[in-house]
Order: C-alpha cells, then structure tokens, then sequence
C-alpha cells in the first residue's frame, strides 16, 4: 500500500535532502547534518541538498514554490529516487509536493520509520514499528497513494463493497483494522512483560538502565560490562557505529563476587523530533526506564553537539515519566577529546571514560554500587538451623562480613537490602 515502505534494500537509492531554516535556527545546520545520517543509516545515497531561508514555512509546499521547481529539476537531471524533507509534513504538503515533483516524498519521520523497519528483529520490535508506521500513513493515505480516490466501481475489482465507495476509504478501513489487530497482540506482549518484570522485581535486584542519544555507545558499554562480569559472548547485544543499531531492550545480570549483583538494561537510542508514534508504540518497551533505579545515559562527548543530545535525553525521559529518577552521566568515547593519561575521570554525577576499551569501566562499576546499594543495611541475624534456605538466601544475595555456628543456629553478620532487612527481622539480634 505504501511505496515508501517498499524502498528495495539491494540497490542503494539516491536522494535529495529539502530543509528549511526558520527564523535563522542556530540548530539547522546540525538537523541537517543528521538528516544526512539518517538516509545513509537506510542505505541511501545523498545525491544533493537544498535549503531556503523562511520566516515561516510555506502552507502549500512547506518550501517556495521557486523551490519546488528547483527540486523538481534536480530530480530530473540526476534521475533521484526520493526526496526527503527535515520537518514532518503535513498531509496536504506531502500530496502537493508528490504530484509537483513526481518521485516518492519522505519526511524525517517516515525516514525514521523506514529505518526503524529494517532493524526491527523481534516479533515484539516489527509490531510496534508496524503500529507506529499506520498511524503515520493513516492522514496522508492521499499523498502516498497515486489514484487513491479512484472509485471502486470502476474496476469492478472490489463491487461487493458498493459502486460508490471510494479506494481510499477502503484502504483506511484496512488500516484502522489492522491497527486494531496490533494493538490486541502489542497488549498482550505487554502482559507477558510485566510479568517477567514483576519476576524481577521479586528477585529485589537493583535495575540499571542505559539511555542516551542514538549511537553514543549504549550497547558497547553493555557488551563491555557483560564481558567483563559475565564473560558469555552469547549474552552480548549488537552494537555497531550507526544510528538505531538496537532496536530490543536487553536485560543482563552482572554478577560480582561480593553479591552485589544488579541487572542492567540497554535500551532503544534517542533523537531529535523522534517520532511521537514512535515513542508511543514502544513505550512498554521503555517502561524498562521508568522502573529503574539507576539511569545511566550515555553520552558522545567527542561530539561537538552533545549537549544538545543530553536536552534531546532529557526531553524524552521527561515525556516517559522518568526525569526524576537518579542519574549517572557516562561521558563516552573520551579518549577522542582528553589526554589517556587523564581517564577515567570522575566529576560528581559524570564519569569521563572509554566504553570500547573498558578505560573507567571499574570506576563506573564502583559509582554504580554506591548508588543502588546506599540503602543497605547491617545486622547480626540468628537464623535456625531448620531455617537453612535463609542462611543460603543471604549468601547469595547479601554480603555475609562473618558467619558462626552457634547451638542455636547460624550467627550471620551481613549488609543486605533493605527490604531483606525487614522480610528477616524476626531473626535480627539485638546488639549491646
């Protein structure tokens, strides 16, 4: 139904990028820059690219009409494949522009979505990608569908629905539908989440999240902490130098010898002017975020723009609710922009380290500890001997300072959660 979603993989397409700088944007240049990313992360072939000047974007064709033959002409001359504009256009925009220059528009959301499809590699991944992608077409059936007001009658290929029903009616009735269908199957998805969420919480692990903008070294870190802590490659997740290159959250345990283990968690990447729908779609999946207790984001700091990534961040965790939960700023790929000599480097609430070679990775280790287990707490507990699946409990998920056999039963002093505290606060001794 939508030719833009059937952009062939193989052949690389060439495309022209449209921008419009409103108002002089101290940012376009770099929203420009991005766009460029984006079309080569969907294998494409930046070919050209126009910009204009505007105080305020044209209604008609959100670009001057001047503009528009421009663009039409250089589709022609070096025979493109699509034309992708930086903002999200509107329905009528998209249908102008597609009758006017006569190859596939894209918008950045659509881009974005393309992207999107192709890395989605789970069942959960592709259905809410899908999800996303229908809402986005469902106002713009008419831009991105030649003919689409065609009556059914006249090629008699669909008269059971009634000579006078329009295609494109129909086609939205398809979509409605099998949104329907999806957000059915992404519900029950979710059901099965929240319980291995709650399998979790039972557990009373700490959770420690990554988030970030997109391709700052969330998934290398990971990779580098599931190496390092847990040491099975087939725990390890994809991470490649590209824009969206993790669609699926993970989540690993990471053991250590003083049973402070917690599970972390790597997430999908943020961006600028992400897609609403697309945050909407997956937000079950980034629920993950919400229910940490421990945010560590991710930065790029060898990247002239990362403090406007970290805004980007901090945007988006506020629109998923969870701005308020604490935070540890990982200052990635240091390396590039300090001396070696000079990392790992801890300033307050940021760690200054290299993920790829693990340079801080003990530090951050560390700083996460301190975090999450602040809320220990010590006590000598008399557990029976009839009671021996607590004296085990404590050993695997507290740390036992000294343990004695008494007539009694075992004499534990342990640092344990607090929650432990207070489930096992019948067998506490009281000291002198």
């Amino acid at each position: 139904m939508n030719e833009i979603n059937n952009i062939d993989q193989t052949d690389i397409s060439r495309v022209l990028l449209v921008g419009v700088n409103i108002d002089d944007n101290p940012d376009f240049e770099t929203a420009m820059e991005e766009l460029e990313s984006l079309a080569e992360a969907c294998g494409m072939e930046v070919a050209a690219i126009v910009e204009q000047n505007l105080s305020t974007p044209n209604p008609a064709f959100y670009i001057g009409s001047g503009k528009v033959r421009e663009v039409q002409e250089a589709v022609d001359q070096m025979d493109l494949d699509y034309v992708i504009f930086d903002e999200t256009l509107s329905p009528s925009q998209l249908k102008n522009l597609q009758k006017e220059v006569g190859v596939p528009i894209m918008d950045r959301t659509n881009l974005i979505l393309e992207i999107f499809s192709r890395r989605a590699k789970t069942r959960e991944a592709r259905l809410q990608v899908e999800s996303a992608n229908l809402q986005y077409m469902l106002p713009r059936l008419v831009g991105m569908r030649e003919a689409l007001g065609r009556q059914a009658g006249a090629s008699g290929s669909l008269s059971n629905k009634g000579t006078g029903e329009k295609q494109i009616e129909l086609d939205r009735r398809k979509i409605e539908k099998r949104i329907s269908e999806l957000r059915r199957e992404l519900e029950a998805i979710e059901h099965d989440r929240n319980t291995q969420r709650k399998r979790r919480n039972q557990s009373a692990l700490p959770q420690v999240a990554l988030v970030g903008y997109t391709n700052a070294g969330k998934s290398t870190l990971m990779n580098k902490m599931v190496e390092t802590y847990v040491g099975k490659e087939e725990k390890m997740v994809m991470a490649k130098d590209m824009l969206f290159a993790t669609l699926d959250t993970t989540v690993r345990k990471i053991t250590q010898n003083d049973k402070k283990d917690f599970l972390l968690s790597d997430t999908v990447g943020f961006i600028s002017k992400l897609p609403h729908g697309l945050v909407k779609a997956f937000r079950s999946t980034l629920d993950e975020v919400r229910y940490a207790d421990l945010l560590l984001e991710v930065v790029d700091v060898s990247d002239e723009h990362y403090r406007e990534h970290m805004q980007v961040t901090a945007e988006t965790l506020r629109e998923l609710g969870a701005e308020k939960i604490p935070c540890i700023y990982v200052m990635n790929k240091a390396d590039l922009v300090m001396q070696k000599g000079e990392l790992p480097k801890v300033d307050g609430d940021k760690i200054f380290m290299s993920a790829l070679d693990g340079c801080g990775l003990q530090e951050l280790l560390r700083i996460i500890k301190e975090r999450v287990f602040s809320g220990n707490r010590q006590g000598s507990f008399l557990i029976p001997y009839e009671k021996g699946e607590i004296v085990g409990y404590f050993n695997d998920h507290a740390t036992v300072i000294s343990q004695e056999y008494l007539a009694e039963g075992v004499r534990l002093f342990v640092s344990c959660r607090e929650s432990d505290y207070a489930k096992y606060k019948e067998y506490l001794i009281l000291e002198d």
